[in-house]
């Protein structure tokens, strides 16, 4: 019985915040991630984990991106896009790698849950997942789940967006899926 109840109150509070995030927000983000030459994803803790399953979706959908951190990932260009992901928009680290790829050329994008911030006010580009207001303590989602399962939601949907918009067949995106696990 608790497990329904918790259940519920987890789908309840994303709907809530979904339904209180800007409906344009697909098409603006599509766009800037078309007209990118390459796109980079950054986030800290469990917004990090978000910013790896967009990224591993954006692959599937044809997109060359790279995730802030790795080993492997290449230098942030003028034309790059760089994909913020941080419910506080004030996360030191990501303020940083904002300032870095300010400076070379790159646009930004921030995906938050404030509207105003330090990476905000650095951004072309704002998508502020629901309201500021709709945070508020949640008893049974602590720290931040709220904002990181409902940018989850709107990042999945996002994609279903891009898939059906360029008619992206599941078997291309399958055959652009890792084959080394």
């Amino acid at each position: 019985m608790y497990q329904q109840q918790n259940q519920q109150l987890v789908v309840g509070k994303i709907s809530e915040i979904l339904d209180a995030t800007d409906n344009g927000y697909a098409e603006k983000m599509t766009e800037m991630l078309d007209n990118a030459k390459r796109i980079f994803i950054a986030g800290a803790g469990r917004s990090k984990l978000v910013g790896n399953f967009f990224a591993m979706r954006l692959v599937h959908g044809g997109y060359d991106v790279s995730v802030v951190g790795e080993i492997v990932t290449p230098s942030i260009k003028n034309g790059d896009l760089l994909v913020i992901i941080s419910g506080s928009g004030e996360t030191e680290q990501l303020i940083a790698f904002t300032k870095n790829a300010k400076k070379v050329g790159a646009k930004i994008v921030l995906i938050s849950a404030k509207a105003s911030s330090t990476i905000g006010d650095m951004a072309d580009g704002v998508f502020q997942i629901g309201k500021q207001e709709l945070y508020g303590k949640v008893v049974g989602m602590p720290m931040g789940t709220v904002f990181e399962l409902s940018t989850l939601c709107f990042l999945e949907a996002l994609i279903s967006h891009i898939i059906w918009e360029k008619g992206i067949p599941e078997e291309i995106m399958r055959e652009r899926h890792a084959n080394l696990e």
